[in-house]
């Protein structure tokens, strides 16, 4: 499945996906915030951020309006928040959504993994456990968030910028899902009038 370019909706249409969150059923695959402190340095550990790249000032930030913005818009979210285990992945959750409301899913490192150079059996691997992590329908009227890495140009939901969050329905069972549409954070500071 290759996703079309990121472009932010007309103000119009960020309302009108806006109005849809608020019903609930759907699935927010954020990017972490801006990581640019330290490198991910070969064969990082997970326990230790100092092997790895960790979240800017700016990113906190970043990840703190996107947490404030989703409370001022009333989008209704499944708590906790999941979050790839990556620092710069915890740490935006974190600033987001609070340490008490997120949880920590390996699986989300399979996403980075996407970038690294594995074959296409792998990556198919990879993106069909996706598909199959991201077709089932959030309960409660609440929307899922799942914090967590860009893919790679063409592959998957495909590139998405610092706090970028992909709209996706899932439809079911063996059913797959939807991209509906797609928020930069500058979208939502403006929908929410921050």
């Amino acid at each position: 499945m290759i996703s079309p370019a990121y472009a932010s909706p007309s103000s119009e249409d960020a309302s009108s996906l806006i109005n849809e969150l608020r019903k609930g059923g759907y699935i927010l695959y954020v990017r972490h915030g801006e990581a640019n402190v330290g490198e991910d340095q070969p064969g990082f550990s997970l326990t230790d951020c100092s092997t790895q790249r960790n979240l800017s000032a700016r990113g906190t930030d970043q990840a703190y309006k996107y947490g404030e913005a989703i409370r001022k818009l009333h989008i209704p979210v499944t708590l906790p928040v999941e979050s790839g285990p990556l620092c710069r992945t915890v740490q935006t959750s974190e600033a987001a959504f609070g340490t008490q409301n997120l949880t920590v899913k390996e699986f989300w490192l399979k996403i980075y993994e996407l970038s690294k150079n594995i074959g296409s059996e792998d990556s198919q691997k990879i993106l069909q456990a996706f598909t199959n992590e991201v077709e089932h329908v959030p309960a409660n009227n609440s929307n899922r968030i799942i914090i967590a890495h860009s893919f790679p140009i063409g592959i998957g939901l495909g590139d998405i910028p610092y706090m970028g969050t992909v709209v996706i329905k899932p439809l079911g069972n063996n059913r797959g899902y939807e991209v509906i549409g797609r928020l930069t954070l500058e979208d939502l500071l403006k929908q929410a009038n921050m």
